[in-house]
């Protein structure tokens, strides 16, 4: 089979560890996304900024907005491969598309990031250089078919989020965490993967119940098909953070969820996440379609969140 091209920068190369992956067997978002950072990194460094994410940089980028497709799975040993690309340029702000492939160039995940240009010292954007302007235009792509947004309106405006509305919308508080230094970045800010890993890490007190049901005698594994994550403040060490989620639709196979992370001392939003996702037997890999039973007793649990 053949497959689009890759896009103009290489930015990542590697493998998948086994320490790595979940209960699915497959490699967790969490280090899916920890890819993507790794491949901004190195497409800002195309970009002439080579030290963007270095404790001594005077700029930097900032993921503000992250649409994600996990288009095949990537299982312990496999090569993946990233490549990177700019889709539009604006004063001080930008959208990239970053594809990660397998070894025979099947699609393994797409990113699309909208990034903002910003001093470290108070993360306020300001204009590119011109340096980098020239830079981008050898850059510039189309991104692949296979990197549009199927079923999460990615262009949405983000709704207005924090504790109260979402012990106010019913939403379940699934899980708890605190925020170490080994999780931030070199601004001391917590690193954009550990939002899909507190997420991945509590998502079972939301579903493994209903999995099992789903499942019947077959071994049951959840994945993530698609997602939106959208940041709001970024938590420091020593922050805490709550999360609340919620089924907002319920599909032939799949479960359309939201996630509010919220700082529960002050109740306002760290970030928000929007995601596809359904289950699988772990043995077939096959995804498992729930019963007309199983569907409705889902659909009795929708409740009324966005992103």
């Amino acid at each position: 089979m053949s497959h689009p091209p890759p896009l103009p920068a290489p930015l990542y190369l590697g493998s998948v560890n086994t320490w790595e992956c979940d209960e699915g067997g497959h490699l967790n978002v969490r280090f899916q996304y920890e890819r993507a950072l790794f491949g901004l990194a190195h497409l800002a460094r195309a970009l002439g900024m080579p030290r963007a994410f270095a404790s001594g940089a005077g700029a930097t980028l900032v993921v503000r907005d992250a649409h994600v497709r996990f288009l095949k799975e990537a299982r312990p040993g496999e090569p993946l491969i990233l490549h990177g690309g700019i889709v539009s340029m604006a004063e001080n702000k930008a959208t990239l598309c970053l594809d990660m492939r397998h070894a025979d160039g099947a699609p393994a995940s797409a990113f699309t990031l909208k990034v903002s240009h910003v001093d470290t010292r108070d993360f306020r954007p300001f204009a590119w250089s011109k340096r980098t302007q020239a830079a981008a235009q050898a850059l510039m792509c189309a991104p692949p078919a296979h990197a549009g947004a199927r079923s999460i309106d990615r262009d949405a405006a983000p709704s207005d989020i924090s504790l109260a509305r979402a012990k106010a919308a019913g939403a379940l508080h699934i899980g708890s965490t605190l925020i170490q230094p080994a999780d931030c970045d070199a601004f001391g800010r917590m690193r954009g993967e550990h939002v899909f890993g507190r997420v991945s890490d509590s998502v079972p007190n939301l579903l493994a119940a209903s999995r099992r049901e789903i499942a019947g005698q077959s071994t049951p594994a959840g994945a993530v098909v698609e997602a939106r994550l959208v940041f709001r403040r970024w938590p420091r060490p020593g922050d805490l953070i709550e999360i609340h989620s919620g089924i907002v639709e319920v599909g032939e196979k799949t479960q359309r969820i939201v996630h509010w992370l919220c700082d529960p001392h002050s109740g306002a939003a760290w970030a928000s996440m929007e995601a596809v996702a359904l289950t699988f037997d772990v043995a077939t890999r096959k995804t498992i379609a729930p019963s007309a039973e199983a569907r409705a007793a889902l659909q009795k649990r929708v409740i009324a969140m966005s992103v």
